[in-house]
């Protein structure tokens, strides 16, 4: 498995909760694959947990909703 480089996995969280979509409280999209290679699932979750947005997998997507405001499926 791939050492994941600790500085560059802070830059890419860094960059990607930079993205105007983050501060406007919308939703932000990522390829599975992507961020495993990057900076792996697991650290991606605890990022997304600890600014208490939601995290949705939907094939090979990660979708996160970038509020802290309760979410509820409709269908």
């Amino acid at each position: 498995m791939e050492q994941i480089n600790q500085v560059q996995a802070d830059r890419w969280i860094d960059h990607m909760f930079s993205a105007k979509a983050v501060e406007r409280g919308g939703v932000i999209r990522r390829a599975v694959p992507w961020v495993e290679h990057e900076i792996g699932r697991t650290r991606f979750i605890v990022e997304v947990e600890r600014r208490g947005f939601h995290l949705l997998e939907c094939g090979h997507q990660f979708v996160v909703i970038c509020s802290r405001e309760p979410i509820r499926k409709l269908v």
